[in-house]
């Protein structure tokens, strides 16, 4: 798989990023966590709009699980 050719976060900003994101799953009910994810994801899609890049992004999120 190539590496993705998007500007990075800096690590402050991943940071925020992954408390922001467990903060996020801590409030959801625990039924709701996937639909909660697929439509993180699918808003996500939608911001970067990119098929092609989102699913390089799924595929190297499933990497090492």
């Amino acid at each position: 798989m190539s590496a993705l050719h998007t500007p990075g976060l800096p690590i402050a900003d991943l940071e925020t990023v992954y408390d922001s994101l467990a903060t996020a799953l801590d409030a959801v009910p625990a039924d709701k966590t996937e639909l909660f994810l697929v439509k993180l994801a699918l808003l996500n899609a939608q911001a970067l709009g990119s098929a092609d890049q989102f699913v390089q992004q799924l595929q190297a999120a499933q990497q090492d699980l």
